[in-house]
């Protein structure tokens, strides 16, 4: 005995050392992927059960529970945008939203068409996630550093609560997080808040700083009926002034939204007696940067959203009287979001770059020719919050736009595809692209890009464009907006087609929350307007002669324009040819000279003229020659 202590054997103290050490030290799970999506957000949803569609062996790595980002974990369940392009996987989790609620009428909140409940989103994503033999998917790690070889990404580290380590190997990784960690650890190029108008050449950025938009913790609520009381007790550092004039009924010493509580409410009203809680006028929006924080400070920090959050919350049960209003116990974090809704983070410098003059005037550029997935929203900022003076940025009226391949790749990095609201635009344009439909398809895109990428072996910047497209069109993808020629129509495919030449251009219509890009498929065209538009496309074209707006010579033409030999092919052969194409088009037929229609030459070129049609671009939108 010694100090009121028995002597330990020195073995035993040994082994507890021994294994004290080993308790500490991370266990390790190592594996191999084709491809590796990190974060199963809204973006990293839909690229790896995309890549799994096409029979590759794809990771998705989430750090919560739940798949689909802003449309589950984030609460963000009321859809901005795209409801007159029914595109991809945007339309199938519309389909699936109806067939889950039995009918197509989700417009329950005033401010979306497309409103649900974020675990059904979550269950709709999984069950589509769990029909795909290739697909496997990690919850609960989050993302801490890349592997690289040389300039290329090859796989990625990750760490979850119970200090195990995950490590992932792939031949091309996709950053799919919400604030861009991988693309930025990887050491690719990017920016973050707002740009040098030198850089960007757009009339309407101002400044460059570091601000970004305010972020938002949002909640899922629920009406819990009459004589019910879910007051939730104060939370700490609650200042009642930071919600007033929040609406009319709110004290005001300045001008309050124009509404009442109830209208607030109804702002985001869900199926089920539950609203969205996602207030941006002196509600849950909140100025907080954290995209360069480590991951232990992001945590720490985001302490304070969830805060403003619920405080808010309690402010709307005590002074507007709703005590019947309470989170909702069967989603979320028992109502509260699993994650915030990050409006912007940083933003890669890719391949190519999107900004407001590309979607401005469209065909003054060539970036329209690669599109590979499409939004209808305009510019919306919200800055409301930032704890200081912002710049005063004038938003302009857009028309609908398409998202350019080369926003998905980094210019400086390889084996490395970018998704989410990361990809390669200017701040301002971030404000359209942010929304849920587009970062839905922008993940699909990527998807197929990366799936192409490692059945071809090649880098993904080395994938041909018009391949890529085609795939997407196959899989119900709109490349550029055409809003007036829906995908049922047995045309649609030739119209994509042909726009994305140029020989056949849209219209851009602003029209506020819906913008428009309209291809007027029933007008007609000047042969000499078509005509100038074809040298645009192939300065080499020889047309001699003049035509008119007939069917016999633009039959004639697409003859030529395809190169097909008359001395084979007689013209009422040809003819022939053309009219059972019509059919099969449910077009009218070609009886008599009558003068054709958008819709009509641009099944004529895309039948007749495909190769030349197809001619392959550069990642800028250039048309290369074969020989390049």
């Amino acid at each position: 005995m010694m100090n009121g202590r028995r002597n330990i054997p020195v073995f035993i103290l040994v082994f507890l050392l021994t294994a004290k050490t080993l308790m500490a030290q991370p266990v390790t799970k190592s594996l191999e992927t084709d491809v590796l999506v990190v974060g199963g957000g809204t973006g990293g949803t839909a690229a790896g059960i995309q890549c799994a569609r096409r029979h590759v062996k794809t990771v998705i790595v989430e750090p919560t529970t739940m798949l689909g980002g802003m449309l589950s974990a984030a609460g963000v369940s009321c859809t901005d945008g795209n409801d007159e392009l029914p595109s991809g996987l945007w339309e199938a989790f519309r389909q699936a939203l109806y067939k889950h609620y039995g009918t197509n009428q989700l417009s329950t909140g005033w401010v979306s068409n497309t409103c649900f409940e974020p675990h059904v989103a979550d269950s709709i994503f999984k069950a589509w996630a769990a029909r795909e033999e290739t697909l496997t998917v990690f919850y609960g790690y989050h993302f801490d550093h890349v592997i690289k070889e040389n300039n290329r990404v090859t796989g990625a580290v990750f760490n979850n609560a119970d200090n195990e380590r995950l490590d992932v190997k792939a031949k091309i990784v996709i950053d799919a997080t919400e604030l861009g960690d991988v693309f930025a650890d990887a050491g690719a190029d990017y920016d973050l808040g707002m740009d040098d108008p030198a850089e960007t050449g757009e009339e309407e950025a101002v400044q460059k700083n570091d601000i970004i938009q305010d972020m938002t913790w949002s909640a899922i609520l629920k009406d819990y009926g009459p004589g019910t009381d879910k007051t939730i007790p104060r939370p700490a550092g609650y200042d009642a002034k930071r919600y007033y004039c929040c609406n009319t009924d709110a004290s005001c010493k300045g001008k309050p939204w124009n509404g009442n509580t109830q209208k607030m409410l109804d702002y985001a009203r869900l199926p089920n007696n539950k609203y969205m809680l996602n207030w941006p006028y002196h509600g849950n929006d909140m100025y907080l940067n954290v995209v360069e924080d480590d991951y232990a400070t992001r945590m720490k920090n985001y302490a304070l959203a969830r805060q403003q959050t619920l405080g808010f919350l309690y402010f709307i049960q005590t002074k507007l009287g709703m005590k019947t209003i309470g989170l909702a116990d069967d989603e979320l974090d028992h109502g509260l979001a699993l994650i915030p809704y990050n409006r912007e983070g940083r933003r890669v410098k890719g391949v190519a770059r999107l900004t407001m003059n590309h979607i401005k005037n469209p065909y003054a550029y060539t970036l329209y020719r690669t599109g590979i997935a499409v939004g209808d929203y305009p510019v919306d900022h919200h800055h409301a919050q930032f704890p200081g003076k912002v710049p005063v940025i004038h938003f302009p009226s857009i028309p609908s736009f398409a998202i350019p391949l080369g926003c998905l790749v980094p210019r400086n990095i390889e084996g490395l595809i970018v998704c989410e609201k990361g990809i390669s635009v200017t701040n301002i344009v971030n404000g359209c692209t942010r929304l849920q439909p587009v970062v839905l398809l922008t993940g699909q895109a990527a998807g197929t890009l990366a799936a192409l990428s490692v059945k071809g072996e090649e880098d993904p910047r080395n994938v041909p464009v018009r391949f890529l497209q085609q795939e997407l069109l196959d899989d119900s993808c709109y490349l550029l907006p055409f809003s007036d020629v829906n995908r049922t129509d047995p045309s649609w495919k030739a119209v994509q087609r042909v726009g994305v030449t140029g020989i056949l251009q849209g219209t851009g219509k602003p029209e506020g929350w819906a913008n428009k890009m309209l291809f007027y498929p029933d007008s007609t065209l000047p042969v000499e307007d078509f005509k100038k538009s074809l040298l645009s496309f192939d300065a080499t074209l020889s047309l001699p002669g003049h035509y008119t707006s007939n069917t016999t010579d633009w039959l004639y033409l697409a003859a030529v324009i395809g190169q097909v030999n008359h001395e084979e092919h007689s013209t009422d052969a040809f003819t022939a040819q053309a009219a059972r194409l019509f059919q099969s088009m449910q077009l009218p037929p070609l009886v008599g000279n009558r003068v054709l229609t958008k819709k009509e030459i641009a099944v004529l070129l895309d039948h007749f003229c495909l190769p030349w049609i197809l001619k392959e671009v550069d990642w800028n939108g250039n048309v290369l020659e074969e020989n390049e």
